[in-house]
């Protein structure tokens, strides 16, 4: 493939978005499904020692995230991993393999999600499930649309009624059930045989997927104001802050669930808010399907900013790389993204795709450490300031991850 020059628009994309914005945007994007979904399966696999699930995936995807900070530091361009590749192993056809992956991981993961709200509505509705999908679908392509600032500023109001939500539950634990939990870990630690272990490693590779988001950051570097600084940080407080609320919110179910009744429950944390509180839990579980809904629309906003950079560097065709005179968003790109979840949504297996979505996330994780390897160990290692990890980082990064792959093979 012959390198071209960057397309050039006429119109940029505007700077607007401050540190509180791009973190609640990583934060939004992270927690979403994860922790309301997969509080229960962690619980199941890893039992006793679940905390200790949470805090080895939080290890693995940490390294990545500090990968991934330095990397947007270096190169703070919408488009992220596509371009941290390119510069990294100098292969645009990698690079642009690379940027379509995280397009097709995003549209498939929104086509998922359009799916399984579209079933929550059906309760409400009696409207075909394709109008419903689609429609669906267009609203969001619509708020993405319409402005980042308008958009984002949306999904982070739904992650502060998602945060609200997980410390309501750990504010319901009070300290005397997270201390039952802790002890109970504790307990486990001491004396867990080592195949109780295996059940850690195991409820980590699920918990792993609770962390996936932090990436989205860097694709909005073009819409962040001082992106060198803030990009870096945000992917900081989104780790640390999952991180905080998955281990309290694991240690006040240990405290007040058997892993086994959580495991079992479609609707875990509601489980867990009854269990608490003694109330229904139907206001937890519509929280819960709302933050489903702003997982697809962040999704939705990073795969348009990803087509956006790889037009605006000549890897795909002008029209993606557009921005609306009125809106300052990739509008063409948006549009695309439409299309493509409307027809996921009308034809094909999703479940297998989001698997296949899954297996894509960490070859990118794996291939975005290696081109920071090469840029360290390279004639760039030096070059520029501003936040930088230790060699060390993105080599275990890559051994971890794959390490996961194989785990997720094997099982």
């Amino acid at each position: 493939m012959v390198e071209t020059e960057p397309a050039k628009s006429r119109t940029e994309l505007k700077r607007t978005l401050s540190l509180g914005l791009v973190a609640l945007y990583g934060l939004g994007t992270t927690i979403g499904a994860g922790i309301f979904v997969l509080i229960g399966k962690v619980g199941g696999a890893g039992g006793d020692l679940a905390p200790v699930s949470f805090l080895v995936a939080a290890a693995v995807a940490g390294l990545s995230a500090l990968s991934f900070a330095e990397l947007s530091v270096r190169y703070p361009e919408s488009g992220g991993e596509a371009v941290y590749v390119k510069e990294g192993l100098n292969s645009t056809a990698l690079a642009l393999s690379v940027g379509l992956m995280v397009v097709a991981a995003g549209v498939i993961s929104t086509a998922t999600i359009v799916v399984g709200f579209s079933g929550y509505l059906a309760e409400f509705t009696a409207a075909p499930r394709n109008v419903t999908e689609v429609a669906v679908a267009i609203c969001l392509a619509a708020v993405a649309a319409s402005g980042v600032r308008i958009s984002i500023s949306l999904a982070a109001l739904i992650t502060v009624l998602e945060i609200a939500v997980l410390a309501v539950v750990i504010g319901l634990g009070t300290p005397e059930a997270i201390g039952d939990g802790a002890a109970r870990m504790g307990q486990a630690i001491r004396s867990s045989p080592l195949p109780a272990w295996s059940g850690v490693i195991a409820g980590a590779v699920i918990a792993f997927y609770a962390f996936i988001g932090f990436e989205d950051i860097v694709n909005v570097a073009e819409e962040t104001r001082n992106p060198e600084k803030v990009l870096p940080a945000a992917i900081l407080i989104t780790l640390a802050g999952t991180t905080l609320l998955y281990v309290l919110v694991s240690l006040v179910a240990l405290g007040s669930v058997a892993p086994g009744e959580l495991m079992a429950s479609d609707a875990p944390l509601s489980l867990l808010f009854e269990r608490l509180s003694g109330l229904p839990g139907e206001a937890v579980s519509a929280i819960a399907i709302v933050s489903v809904l702003n997982g697809a629309l962040i999704q939705m906003i990073m795969a348009s900013r990803v087509l956006y950079g790889l037009s605006r560097r000549g890897w795909l065709p002008g029209p993606f790389g557009d921005v609306n005179a009125r809106t300052r968003t990739p509008a063409k790109a948006t549009l695309f993204c439409l299309f493509v979840v409307a027809g996921l949504v009308l034809t094909l297996d999703l479940e297998r795709l989001a698997t296949a979505a899954s297996y894509v996330t960490l070859i990118v994780f794996a291939l975005v450490n290696t081109a920071l390897i090469a840029t360290k160990f390279g004639p760039a290692a030096d070059t520029g300031e501003g936040f930088r990890v230790p060699r060390w980082v993105p080599v275990l990064g890559v051994v971890l991850i794959a390490g996961l792959i194989v785990s997720r093979v094997a099982g």
